[in-house]
């Protein structure tokens, strides 16, 4: 049997309800990670204004400690970076700037996780409809070339009609591929333009710390050179800055 039988018989014998229920799951799953997406994010938002006035009111008479403790408890992206900053301030003005880093990197993952599924699902669920129509065109036509002709009572305008049906049904799957992929591409960009602000928010936290700590260890590089100008010698007796030969020593 050709390869084309096979697979057509195949089609025949499944039909297009699978592709259905199919959509349907996926769509299931889109608004499940939706909905979790967006208490994350909920989560990880924080008033930018009010957690620079918080970290400044500390930072700028130099109590990083303070600082730090005022950001405990908070899960906000912005205070996760800052945190990890002024952990490793003590260390140094480049410690800090890694960790600040690292700890943007790791919080973007944490953004970005699961978002794939829906940007997936949005460019491919339409596709997806469009093999359950083609698959239900398939089926009107196969029907119709088993319809028996006048004799049996079934006129070419009658075939025709039934066809035309079928068609119509299948098409529903199309419809349905697209209903599912417009929520999930919409829900992508929302949480992709959320995204891009929370972390210009985080940058912003990030050179605000940086600065407060390039300021302190250039206050500190400019306090140690002071000493270092300062005179130290303490000057010597006045006997003992006399020549030997003036103290009668020959």
């Amino acid at each position: 049997m050709p390869i084309v039988e096979i697979i057509k018989n195949v089609f025949v014998q499944w039909g297009a309800n699978w592709v259905l229920w199919l959509l349907f799951a996926l769509s299931l799953g889109s608004f499940g990670v939706i909905v979790e997406r967006w208490l994350v994010f909920r989560g990880k938002q924080d008033g930018l204004r009010e957690l620079t006035q918080t970290l400044e009111s500390s930072l700028a008479s130099g109590d990083f400690a303070g600082a730090l403790g005022k950001l405990e408890g908070r899960t906000s992206l912005g205070a996760m970076v800052a945190r990890a900053g002024l952990r490793l301030a003590p260390r140094g003005l480049m410690a800090a700037d890694k960790g600040m880093q690292s700890a943007l990197a790791i919080e973007r993952s944490v953004l970005e996780n699961r978002l794939a599924y829906l940007g997936t699902l949005g460019n491919n669920a339409p596709f997806v409809g469009l093999f359950g129509t083609v698959i239900g065109v398939l089926l009107a036509f196969e029907a119709l070339g088993h319809a028996p002709g006048g004799a049996g009572g079934h006129t070419p305008q009658v075939a025709s009609s039934a066809v035309m049906a079928a068609i119509a049904e299948a098409l529903v799957a199309t419809a349905v591929g697209i209903g599912v992929a417009l929520p999930a591409v919409a829900a992508y960009n929302y949480f992709q333009r959320r995204i891009t602000r929370m972390l210009a928010d985080a940058e912003a936290l990030t050179n605000l710390v940086l600065a407060y700590l390039s300021a302190r260890e250039r206050g500190s590089a400019g306090s140690e050179l002071a000493e270092e100008k300062t005179p130290t010698d303490v000057p010597l007796h006045a006997s003992a800055r006399e020549p030997k030969h003036a103290r009668g020593v020959v």
